[in-house]
């Protein structure tokens, strides 16, 4: 079953005098993109989190969001560095000032994000070793991308069923084309006997051979049936790649490309009312469907 890459997951946790609140979330991307808001102070955690989500994850826009608290003991006073938050503030300043230079808006950083940021904080005790925390929030980091693994598989099973749909609507498309392309055939034959008979009028020498090999032009320009037999390929590779357990994401983009490409020639080749009119009803469920493709993983 195919995986969409849109999904969100939140989770809450606790270890020793730490809490925490995750939030992730993921839409569709053309590779792995990570963004992640995590405490700074917790060393080496960013590094770790990447690393498991990447085994995880193939495709998506992903953004991370992971808030720890601390509760009040005897030894973990707060106290607020002023000469840190002044630098930071200064920093903050400078920042906004090259943002607005530049003609980009930045969002306004909240008070929680300043506390949050290194030294502005402290601790009445000693500094404390942060390994341990930092393997227990891999470990419940673990969970969070199993919960945000688990929509994505449900939005991807909604997703595998519009597909399905889709892809039988072509096939009923490409039966009705088929027909009205045996329909034609009358009346394209009456175009050919017309375009003779333009020649043979136009010029007192006839070049047989001129003749045959515009006819021969005429009847492949015509001719949908090769456009036909690649739209139902394209059907069956398509039902192919959405019962892979793989990430087939990219390859579906690929083959509406291929969707697409077929039902404008078949348009071109028409000549004939009806048989446009079912190649703009193709292209319009193709351009559906490749709508739908953007969200698998």
């Amino acid at each position: 079953m195919i995986q969409s890459m849109t999904g969100f997951a939140t989770r809450r946790g606790q270890y020793g005098v730490h809490g925490w609140v995750w939030d992730i979330r993921s839409v569709n991307g053309k590779g792995l993109d990570l963004r992640l808001r995590l405490p700074d102070w917790i060393d080496g955690l960013e590094v770790q989190l990447r690393a498991a989500t990447g085994k995880v994850l193939n495709r998506g826009n992903v953004s991370l969001t992971l808030k720890v608290t601390r509760e009040a003991g005897e030894d973990s006073a707060l106290r607020l560095n002023t000469a840190v938050l002044r630098s930071v503030l200064v920093m903050l300043a400078e920042v906004e000032m090259q943002a607005m230079t530049t003609g980009v808006t930045l969002a306004q950083a909240s008070q929680a994000d300043v506390l949050s940021m290194r030294g502005v904080m402290e601790t009445g005790g000693v500094e404390e070793d942060t390994a341990p925390l930092a393997a227990a929030l891999v470990q419940d980091f673990a969970a969070l991308l199993a919960d945000l693994q688990s929509m994505r598989a449900q939005e991807g099973k909604a997703l595998h069923a519009v597909l399905l749909e889709q892809l039988s609507l072509i096939d009923s498309l490409v039966a009705t084309a088929s027909a009205e392309a045996v329909l034609r055939q009358d009346s394209v034959a009456e175009t050919l006997r017309e375009n003779i008979k333009r020649v043979m009028q136009s010029t007192d020498k006839v070049d047989e051979a001129r003749i045959h090999q515009e006819l021969a032009l005429l009847a492949v320009k015509s001719d949908v049936t090769e456009e036909l037999d690649r739209l139902r390929a394209h059907t069956e590779a398509a039902r192919a790649l959405l019962a892979s357990p793989d990430p087939v994401g990219r390859k579906l983009d690929f083959l509406m490309q291929e969707f697409m490409r077929e039902a404008n020639t078949l348009c071109s080749k028409a000549q004939a009312l009806a048989l446009t009119r079912v190649g703009l009803d193709l292209k319009t469920v193709i351009d559906q469907m490749r709508e739908q493709v953007q969200n698998v993983e």
